[in-house]
């Protein structure tokens, strides 16, 4: 009897040896080079970008190329690195899969998933669910352009009740040459609310010659082991879920058991900092991190108040020093051992 997979198990993607099942999904706004690390530091077997304009790649944008671009080389020693693109013309879709594949990419993927009104206005993202040929056409031509494994990630329909249009079009785009398939069983107009359904991802994985990668609602450990297991899916994405918590890897692969200690994470919001600071400059990072400090704060165990306060002197600091004075390990834990 063949054993089921586990999560730690390595897996093909295309030509790509993915060292296990457990995966950092894009985050739009959020997934740069630094935050793919992070979770490849603890122990995701690939991580994908966030979402990258293929029109700003083809038409040589300075920050796009520079910053979202950006593939650091412990990336690379960690494990492989996809990055996303979003676009609805073909032919510049092929010109920025060309870029991306010379920046060192390992994989692209393509969102035909994002429900945001004005990436779907452009005829990018979740529309392409009903333009078919066109993201069959966008599919190939990421194909052609870089020479990559090309992956698409998916919703599940357009609107409630819709659950056909992504089912349908995983069969054509895999017919087409893609090498997996992302799926997120909710429908575009739902976004994030509701339950996933992850049954439809299960009849998706069963149905197609090709992997499942599965995103949607995934949060603790075992819950997520119950999803993957039951739906039979290739892999599954961590989005939400990770954030502020990158020790769920760790959970899942079985390199862990306890959550972090508030000294633990203090010292990982203080490498996140580190980063950012490489990563556009203190100035810069100082404002970006504003919206990463909840997230982290939210696992030290702190009262209500004592949060709210915290939260609200890291949102006025102007300058990363003062954040890390407010974050200082021993100011901030000696009141908890005392």
């Amino acid at each position: 009897m063949t054993r089921a997979p586990d999560l730690s198990d390595a897996w093909s993607l295309g030509p790509l040896r993915v060292p296990n099942r457990v995966l950092l999904a894009p985050l739009a706004g959020i997934g740069n080079w630094f935050v793919r690390l992070q979770a490849l530091r603890h122990g995701a077997g690939m991580a994908v970008s966030e979402m990258v304009s293929s029109h700003a790649i083809h038409h040589r944008n300075a920050r796009t190329l520079q910053e979202m671009l950006r593939i650091d080389p412990r990336e690379r020693s960690l494990g492989p690195v996809s990055i996303q693109l979003f676009g609805q013309d073909p032919d510049v879709m092929r010109s920025a899969a060309a870029s991306v594949a010379r920046a060192g990419a390992d994989a692209i993927d393509i969102n035909m998933g994002c429900p945001v009104p004005k990436v779907r206005r452009t005829g990018a993202g979740a529309s392409l669910l009903s333009d078919p040929q066109r993201a069959v056409s966008l599919a190939r031509a990421a194909i052609e352009g870089s020479g990559l494994p090309v992956t698409v990630k998916l919703r599940s329909g357009l609107g409630p009740g819709d659950a056909t249009s992504g089912f349908e079009l995983a069969h054509r785009l895999a017919d087409a040459g893609v090498a997996a398939i992302a799926f997120h069983p909710r429908s575009a107009a739902t976004q994030h609310r509701g339950t996933p359904d992850y049954e439809l991802a299960a009849r998706l994985s069963a149905s197609l010659p090709i992997p499942v990668i599965l995103s949607g609602g995934l949060s603790g450990a075992e819950h997520i082991r119950r999803v993957f297991r039951d739906t039979g899916v290739s892999a599954i994405m961590l989005a939400r879920g990770s954030l502020g918590n990158p020790w769920l890897f760790e959970r899942l692969l079985g390199g862990r058991e306890l959550d972090p200690t508030p000294h633990e994470v203090l010292v990982e919001l203080h490498w996140v900092i580190e980063q950012a600071a490489l990563h556009l400059g203190p100035h810069r990072a100082a404002h970006y991190l504003r919206k990463f400090y909840p997230w982290y704060l939210a696992r030290l165990d702190l009262d209500r108040v004592q949060l709210r306060l915290l939260q609200d002197s890291l949102h006025r600091a102007e300058t990363l020093s003062q954040a890390r004075r407010l974050l200082d390990p021993e100011r901030m834990l000696a009141p908890l051992a005392a």
